[in-house]
């Protein structure tokens, strides 16, 4: 933890990359956690990978529906101490960026400006059709399959499905934050789902830090490495700074 508050006290260029473990401190579960959709018994005919898709949702609105809502969805979720010391490294001019794999927009809550979104977000959500956008409220009032106001047709996520790929403007954008880090702290995350994972590569600065509770496939190009929960880990390291 020293080593860590003495790096963010140095650092004039952070980039913090995190995945679904920076939000499971707001009671929101991982995927392959304990608990997790991909570690829970099954109770329909079809896998999270494969309700979750893009062809799935075309297919069948209503399934998708149905397990989107009861599972992807935590409207009540606040931001917890990971967030927020995010926000302050930011308000500092110490944090340039905050790159996420999460969808739940807990990073904006919080205060952070620069969240690049690199699988979209809940709270937005838009027409297949003519586009027109609508708000979280708006799916979870729907009581059945979302449809537009203005045209009739599904209303849909605006969250990136399984069987779709990445906006490439996010990621390029990701990319060149990282490149341009002086420290990066990577959190929350497995480093297993590419092509994000990948984004770490880029990384040529001074210190590359991981906080996370298991192992990755990056361990051995970190400098430091510590596998305490990530929103008592940063809330600690940026309390005093």
């Amino acid at each position: 933890m020293n080593q860590l508050k003495e790096w963010i006290s140095e650092a004039k260029r952070i980039v913090f990359f995190g995945g679904a473990g920076v939000s499971t401190g707001s009671g929101i579960p991982d995927f392959r956690g304990t608990g997790g959709l991909y570690t829970e018994e099954q109770t329909c005919d079809a896998t999270p990978e494969e309700i979750l898709s893009g062809g799935y949702l075309k297919k069948y609105p209503q399934k998708f529906y149905d397990y989107y809502k009861n599972n992807m969805l935590y409207p009540n979720a606040h931001p917890n101490g990971a967030h927020l010391a995010l926000a302050k490294l930011e308000r500092m001019g110490k944090l340039t960026a905050v790159i996420t794999q999460n969808i739940d927009g807990l990073h904006q809550m919080a205060g952070s400006k620069n969240v690049i979104e690199l699988h979209g977000s809940v709270l937005r959500n838009y027409c297949i059709s003519c586009g027109q956008t609508y708000p979280l409220s708006y799916i979870t009032a729907s009581e059945d399959v979302p449809h537009c106001e203005k045209c009739g047709h599904t209303v849909r996520p605006d969250v990136v499905l399984y069987g779709e790929g990445l906006d490439g403007f996010a990621f390029k954008d990701a990319a060149n934050e990282i490149a341009n880090a002086d420290l990066l702290i990577v959190g929350g995350t497995s480093l297993t789902v590419y092509p994000a994972a990948g984004l770490v590569r880029y990384f040529q600065g001074d210190h590359f830090v991981i906080i996370n509770k298991s192992e990755t496939p990056y361990d051995t190009y970190a400098d430091l490495i510590i596998r305490e929960p990530i929103e008592d880990v940063l809330g600690d390291a940026v309390k005093e700074i």
